[in-house]
């Protein structure tokens, strides 16, 4: 159990700040996580790597010569917001582009995405590799699907040693592409983690069970077997990984692997040890050469029990760079020469002062703050249930990232409200506050839907009723565009579209806003319930197919709950003259 806590929602930002006075020799702090002290030639590729917290030392361990130039850190299992990433990467950049790495969850790609785009539009050279390394996650023919597990690791570190060697961004770009096309893992569990501030763990595994795929993000496994002796783990785990090995002989790969053994959290060294030594054996029996192999914990999950394996099938340029020095806070090889420190001081990007609205405008705002305040109050109320939802198919953090989303969005809108803004400034900036404070896929949607909703209104007068429901369209059409799925995915769209499609078709013919909305919220609510009845496809929970069968979906589920939020708020005002001012 994760006990050494704070406030549950500080734990990833603490922590960062932690390593960060802990290790001012590699790294220091800027605004979404950390980067490089010391100084690097000016024209080298910097690689960022990124994702959510609790799996140190991935990611912020792996910053320093030979290997990362910075780390953008999320909340926990979550993604870090685009405003991050642009951050760090622009704290990063030594003035020959940028490689960004991470693993492949839909959190992480909307986000760093969105990043990349806006940085892209600056004039900056970005690009873009995600790990997908896990073999239990999509068969052969989907590798492109795949999630990134430990493979991270050995991923960026040769990426890593491909900048230090002075490749250009093309390169860094093949040689990290390559990387991960040769690597493959697997891992099993033995009992779940816990996430900071809670009582029990994201899932359990009974007594002489272990569970077969998990993922890093304290997902259950997708299959479960009896837990046998550590060579029979060591043996299931070699045969799930060696069954893609590519033709020996072809393709620059002639039998030389690096391997890793990795414990998730809570998996003693001396039982990986024991693990490796059937691991090395099995590998010499079937005429394959270990280089450099690395045992310990490297790619964690919170307190997880169990452990993972990972190999790459190395030819010569990838051994080379697999094999370079490398001096980061958590992991270090060979004789890396001194640098000096980095000189300058980095800022934080300033916001722009809030420009006053019209009377009517900061009328509109002040019901909107007090509409976000009713979601953020909502979100409290029902964290524990929409996280213990999450966790029958996903990594459990749905209900804290609604939390962290909402109370971040209530904030700014207060904030905004305090200035004077209009009803386009005060959502525009609480959408972008919610995609910070929560990162991940909902972060994501939830403020892309804010800001869309913002961008229809305006701060120079005030909204009909038609003008609010056309913006609420507005919202949902970029959560459409933005996360890609559809009804039936088993995802927040299915309670969105018959909102959206009941709130229209009620004010079309001749209902107030309120009813509207009311009739609205019972179309989402029915609609997110009946989602127990689908198997996910799309997401986290789409590994785990079956096992979210009989459960609501949690983004569909919140979806509706806040929305209902907003009417028992807002209902009154709106139905007394149909506007909300």
């Amino acid at each position: 159990m994760t006990r050494l806590v704070n406030a549950p929602g500080d734990f990833s930002a603490d922590a960062v700040r932690g390593l960060a006075l802990a290790h001012a020799r590699y790294v220091q702090q800027v605004h979404g996580g950390v980067v490089r002290s010391t100084a690097s030639p000016a024209g080298q590729v910097s690689v960022v790597l990124g994702g959510g917290s609790g799996h140190y030392p991935a990611f912020a361990g792996w910053v320093g010569p030979g290997m990362a130039h910075g780390a953008v850190c999320g909340n926990v299992f979550a993604s870090p917001s685009a405003s991050q990433v642009e951050s760090v990467v622009r704290a990063a950049d030594n003035g020959g582009g940028v490689l960004i790495g991470f693993g492949n969850y839909a959190g992480d790609v909307l986000h760093f995405g969105q990043g990349a785009e806006r940085l892209r539009a600056e004039g900056l050279d970005v690009r873009i590799v995600t790990v997908t390394d896990d073999i239990a996650s999509g068969a052969p023919a989907e590798a492109d699907l795949r999630r990134g597990i430990a493979g991270d690791l050995l991923v960026f570190k040769i990426a890593g040693a491909a900048a230090e060697a002075g490749l250009d961004l093309d390169d860094v770009e093949r040689v990290a592409r390559r990387a991960n096309a040769r690597t493959r893992s697997l891992g099993v569990a033995f009992g779940g983690c816990t996430l900071p501030g809670a009582d029990h763990p994201l899932f359990e595994v009974a007594t002489g069970t272990m569970a077969i795929g998990l993922g890093i993000h304290g997902e259950p496994g997708i299959s479960e077997a009896p837990l046998g002796t550590a060579a029979e783990v060591a043996d299931a785990l070699l045969t799930g990984v060696l069954d893609e090995e590519p033709e020996r002989g072809a393709d620059g790969y002639h039998g030389r692997v690096a391997v890793l053994l990795n414990g998730l959290g809570a998996t003693k060294y001396e039982e990986l040890f024991v693990v490796y030594s059937r691991i090395a054996e099995r590998l010499e029996e079937l005429g394959l050469t270990i280089v450099e192999p690395e045992v310990g914990e490297h790619v964690t999950s919170l307190d997880m029990e169990g452990l993972s394996l990972t190999v790459t099938f190395l030819d010569d340029e990838l051994e080379r760079y697999w094999r370079a020095p490398v001096d980061t806070p958590a992991f270090r090889r060979g004789v890396v020469t001194d640098r000096p420190a980095r000189s300058g001081v980095i800022r934080a990007a300033e916001t722009a002062a809030v420009v006053p609205g019209s009377t009517e405008s900061q009328e509109l705002a002040g019901r909107l703050a007090v509409a976000i305040r009713a979601m953020a109050a909502c979100a409290v109320e029902n964290e524990a249930m929409l996280g213990d939802l999450d966790a029958i198919a996903g990594d459990g953090d749905h209900g804290q990232g609604m939390v962290l989303g909402t109370a971040a969005a209530a904030s700014a809108a207060e904030e905004a409200l305090a200035a004077g803004a209009g009803a386009r400034t005060l959502l525009t900036r609480a959408g972008a506050a919610w995609s910070e404070g929560a990162g991940g896929t909902s972060g994501a949607l939830w403020g892309a839907a804010l800001t869309a909703m913002g961008n229809a209104l305006s701060d120079s007068g005030g909204a009909a009723p038609d003008e609010l429901a056309a913006g609420v369209r507005q919202g949902a059409e970029a959560i459409l565009h933005l996360g890609g799925a559809s009804t039936g995915d088993k995802t927040m769209v299915d309670a969105l579209v018959p909102f959206v499609d009941t709130l229209a078709a009620a004010r079309a013919s001749g209902a107030s806003l309120g009813d509207a909305w009311d009739g609205a919220c019972t179309a989402a609510a029915t609609a997110a319930e009946a989602t127990s009845q689908i198997v996910a496809r799309r997401g986290r929970a789409r590994t785990h197919g079956e096992h979210s069968l009989g459960h609501p979906d949690p983004g569909a589920t919140s979806f509706a709950l806040l929305m209902a939020a907003v009417s028992r708020e807002l209902g009154p005002a709106a139905r007394v003259n149909g506007e909300l001012t």
